[in-house]
Parts: structure tokens; sequence; C-alpha cells
């Protein structure tokens, strides 16, 4: 199976990431309307929407997807709001090597930081063993913060020069 990356969003990728994120089958309605939302604002404004992407792509379609951004009033912080790989791409390194080309746009761009959030569940615990496994660590819990029992926990990774400022 031969697949490629890309950074820029493409018009008919709203649909393509609506139908990846659902069928991971680890989010909710409204957040597949949001992933879809990201990449429609970044058709319509491009950097300044605020949101880059890597994304692959298989002969079949859109493979997986990546969505990061700077976080506003930091120096070098940065956010990966999304990752996602398509059932039939998991279990192959596509999640790490999104998560790889991210982390290295990151660093040319003066990122210091990476920070992303995910839920308590035990739905998300391959995501959470996912980010531990790639060197991220658990850098915040917010107790109840999705509901009731669903913490918010926060991964973070330093890049850089920042590796050792913890």
């Amino acid at each position: 199976m031969s697949q490629s990356f890309r950074e820029q969003p493409r018009a008919d990728d709203p649909r393509a990431v609506g139908e990846l994120v659902a069928a991971t089958g680890f989010f909710q309605d409204h957040e597949v309307a949001i992933a879809i939302e990201l990449v429609e604002e970044s058709l319509v404004r491009g950097l300044e929407a605020g949101y880059r992407y890597f994304f692959a792509e298989d002969d079949e379609g859109l493979l997986g997807y990546a969505c990061y951004g700077e976080i506003p009033c930091t120096r070098g912080s940065w956010d990966l709001y999304w990752i996602a790989v398509h059932p039939r791409g998991q279990r192959r390194g596509l999640g790490r090597a999104l998560l790889a080309a991210t982390e290295t746009a990151i660093a040319a761009l003066a990122g210091r930081a990476i920070y992303i959030e995910t839920s308590s569940q035990e739905l998300y615990r391959p995501t959470q063993a996912f980010y531990l496994g790639a060197g991220y660590e658990l850098a915040a819990r917010f107790a109840d913060f999705y509901a009731l029992g669903d913490d918010k926990l926060v991964y973070r990774r330093a890049l850089g020069t920042d590796q050792k400022a913890k």
C-alpha cells in the first residue's frame, strides 16, 4: 500500500475528515462536527485560521490526519488538536509517522513544547498509551472536566532546547 503526506487542505477534506474521525469509533457526533469545521475554516481563512495539518493518503483516500496550531498568547507552545487514523490504516505506524511529522514541523517553527488533551475514559486507554510511548508525559489532570468521572488529561512533550525545562 503506497501512502503519501500533504499539508494543504483540499475542498474534499471536510467530508473525508468527518468520515475518518467517525470511522475510528472514538468521537461523538459533536466532535466529528468540530473536526469538519476546523478544516472548513482553514479552507476559507488559510493559516490565519490558526490550524496546520498533515494528511496521509493512500489509493483509497484519506488514511489519517493530524491538526495542530500554536497556542495563542504563548511563546512556542503548540496544541495537537487532532490525530486520527482510519481503522484500515491502524497498527502500521501511521499514527507515529503523523505525530513525528507534526513534531518536526512544530520544532521548525520554533516550537518549544506540544500539548495534547484527551479523556480519561477506558475507551481512551490506547490513546493514552500511544502518547506515553511516544515520549509524552502526563502534565495535568482536570477532574470531572468532560463529565462526572471523565477527567481531562493533558500530555506534554518538550522540543529542542526546551527538553530540560519542565
